[in-house]
């Protein structure tokens, strides 16, 4: 399975979510590959803790480089093996391989989705992983990016017939938010359209993206029997959005899941360990929905279409 991890907004929690969810699908035993393709901003291994590639690896050994050709096999880092974070690199046994390909550092985005050469490449490198991982997760630059676009050149259904290939949309719950992802998707030269014309049918392009809620706050009965003009405020906030997702076609049945608000990843983006729940770090909620997040993007039935 290649999963596309994307956002048209910065800020969303894309990275960190995309980065628990691997840890995750590890932990339930699914090799996992994570392809860091934020050409702005290659950070996945400070998210891994891996000092050594926490803005990127060296120019010339990463992702960057093997697109335009200045390298034939980018860096490949077993996060468990070489992270500074030493409750999880004592997770070393557990679950499935877990492998970070980072960017390089400054990679920027000097790159063209109309090069064949850089498309080729691409696609090769994800048929090579996808042979080898269970799940490819590849987290693109925000916005309408050439990352976006290389991605749905090289996965095109007529150069990849037989393979599983998923996107993950991720937005906050809020407005501008809600109204921002439903433009990437369906909007001018979103997701859809930008398919359509290379080649993919609309119908099970749209079956194949699921929308990831983080950060939601809490709304609960509680705010209701609290009474006062705040929580009928909130209260009916929150239900003024979930009418705006469905009308925008972000509701249920094209949602994967939602994370709810962490302060730990508020304050020191990381990978969410039971270890800080049980110390009282981390918020067990936080935890349920990243395994649910795994669970549901693993599951075939997620991904039939209705």
């Amino acid at each position: 399975m290649i999963v596309f991890a994307t956002s048209d907004k910065g800020g969303t929690g894309r990275s960190v979510t995309s980065c628990n969810l691997a840890y995750r699908l590890g932990l339930r035993g699914i090799s996992t590959a994570y392809l860091d393709f934020d050409f702005g901003s290659p950070t996945a291994g400070a998210l891994f803790e891996i000092s050594a590639v926490e803005r990127g690896t060296q120019p010339g050994n990463g992702l960057h480089s093997y697109l335009r050709g200045h390298n034939t096999l980018p860096q490949r880092i077993d996060v468990r093996a070489n992270t500074n974070r030493d409750a999880l690199r004592s997770q070393r046994s557990r679950g499935g391989k877990l492998v970070l390909l980072p960017g390089d550092e400054g990679g920027g985005e000097a790159m063209s989705a109309n090069d064949t050469q850089v498309v080729r490449r691409c696609r090769e490198l994800l048929l090579d992983l996808d042979s080898t991982y269970k799940v490819v997760i590849v987290d693109l630059s925000a916005g309408r990016s050439v990352a976006m676009q290389i991605a749905l050149e090289a996965t095109r259904p007529q150069d990849m017939p037989d393979k599983e290939v998923c996107w993950l949309v991720y937005h906050r719950w809020t407005r501008q938010h809600l109204m921002a992802a439903q433009g990437l998707v369906h909007g001018p030269k979103g997701l859809l359209k930008t398919g359509v014309e290379l080649g993919y049918a609309p119908d099970d392009l749209l079956a194949r993206i699921r929308f990831v809620r983080t950060a939601v706050p809490r709304v609960t009965d509680e705010h209701a029997a609290s009474g006062g003009p705040q929580a009928a405020w909130l209260l009916k906030q929150n239900d003024a959005l979930r009418s705006l997702a469905a009308e925008y076609r972000l509701g249920a049945g094209a949602l994967l899941g939602e994370t709810p608000v962490e302060p730990v990843l508020q304050w020191r983006e990381q990978i969410v360990l039971d270890a800080d729940v049980n110390a009282g770090i981390a918020n067990r909620a936080t935890v349920d929905a990243f395994e649910e997040l795994a669970r549901r993007l693993w599951d075939r039935a997620t991904w039939v279409r209705v």
